[in-house]
């Protein structure tokens, strides 16, 4: 964890980062990243041990693809790049999006030596076409999203990735028929196909 005097506080309810790593047990009401902070609990074995049947681990995932040939991705909505970090650490590079919602994302990302980009999923990647091998997202993605900026979002990503790249579109939520019904379909209309 980096030093509290690399983060301006004002605008956060948290003053420092053990406020942070402790507001799980204290913080009422949803947020979607209570205990992200915390290095040390969840977010330490997060993307290595799939944690039930929906989850796949990074090794998994990497496996579905001849060794060396992912190298570089982008992480939407990663939180604190703890799957940047986790990749980083099999050599590949992730640029991570993250906003400082209730917290210093960006700052923490920044400090731990993970390139943070600030972007809104309503507007083009900045990525040149075909330069991607991996794209992932958890949580960001999902029936909150406006259908037609979804379907605009997922054609850029298709867009950004190198043929054979991975879109690991990870905890998408929606009701069960809209999945099959509305979700599924708009994925496989842009030209990605299911590996999993």
């Amino acid at each position: 964890m980096p030093p509290d005097s690399s983060v301006v506080w004002t605008t956060y309810s948290c003053k420092n980062y053990t406020c942070l790593i402790n507001r799980k047990k204290k913080q009422k009401g949803f947020n979607d990243c209570k205990d992200c902070f915390d290095l040390k609990g969840r977010e330490r074995t997060r993307w290595t041990t799939p944690d039930d049947g929906l989850n796949f681990g990074i090794d998994e995932v990497l496996a579905m693809r001849k060794p060396g040939t992912v190298r570089i991705g982008l992480d939407i909505g990663g939180g604190v790049a703890t799957f940047a970090v986790k990749m980083m650490e099999r050599n590949i590079t992730i640029v991570t999006s993250s906003m400082n919602l209730n917290g210093p994302f960006n700052s923490l990302i920044a400090s731990i030596g993970v390139v943070s980009l600030y972007m809104s999923i309503s507007q083009r990647l900045p990525f040149f076409d075909n330069t991607l091998d991996i794209v992932h997202s958890m949580h960001v993605l999902s029936n909150w999203v406006p259908t037609r900026v979804l379907h605009f979002l997922v054609f850029d990503v298709y867009k950004v990735l190198r043929s054979g790249g991975l879109f690991w579109l990870n905890h998408f939520f929606c009701a069960g028929e809209q999945l099959e019904e509305v979700y599924a379909p708009l994925i496989r209309s842009v030209g990605f196909n299911e590996l999993k």
